[in-house]
């Protein structure tokens, strides 16, 4: 069974975009591959607790068991050791990764406080696009009397395209809420009174 932002995107997106791109072919046009959900936890004083409070969150979020991610190197200002647990990942692909694009969409980024829409300068120049999430109450599924502490978030949505306007075209057609900075707000001149 297919979520419904995969329906969409199979049925009303990639015609738009084989027009809108000029695609000769349907594989052409830019899809999903995964998208990553990533937490570091290594500035907090009790590291280990703070990890299985993100690793709770985390599962709960995406419905799927996080890895743990360790340390590359030592850096003694931060009192971090090489292969020390320091954060979490999860990987989502295929109708779990559409489902919580959806939810996310629709649900979470709008539950962010004075909301204005994500930015549009977050792309890596591949057609890959980060947004970090500061609080992990916007999400549903966290209930809010029972977050011990805040823990913020990186969601990465790796895409196919090889532009960043490509990747742009195909995330604004599924819905993601981008901060247009051409459209500002002008005052309209009122007419002169006679």
């Amino acid at each position: 069974m297919q979520a419904e932002l995969q329906k969409d995107y199979k049925g009303r997106v990639i015609p738009m975009l084989q027009n809108k791109h000029g695609y000769r072919n349907v594989h052409q046009v830019p899809k999903i591959e995964k998208v990553v959900i990533n937490t570091c936890v290594a500035s907090a004083p009790d590291v280990k607790e703070a990890l299985e409070i993100a690793k709770g969150d985390l599962a709960l979020i995406t419905g799927q068991r996080p890895a743990v991610t360790t340390s590359k190197k030592s850096i003694s200002n931060f009192k971090l050791r090489q292969h020390q647990e320091i954060g979490a990942k999860v990987t989502l692909r295929g109708r779990i990764m559409y489902e919580f694009l959806e939810r996310f969409i629709q649900t979470a980024l709008p539950r962010i406080r004075d909301f204005r829409g994500v930015s549009v300068k977050a792309f890596d120049g591949k057609g890959n696009y980060t947004i970090g999430i500061t609080d992990q109450s916007i999400f549903p599924e966290i209930e809010l009397d029972k977050i011990k502490r805040n823990i913020g978030f990186d969601v990465t949505i790796v895409t196919s395209a090889l532009t960043d306007e490509e990747a742009k075209s195909l995330l604004s057609e599924l819905g993601m809420p981008f901060a247009d900075r051409a459209k500002k707000i002008t005052p309209t001149a009122e007419p002169a009174s006679t």
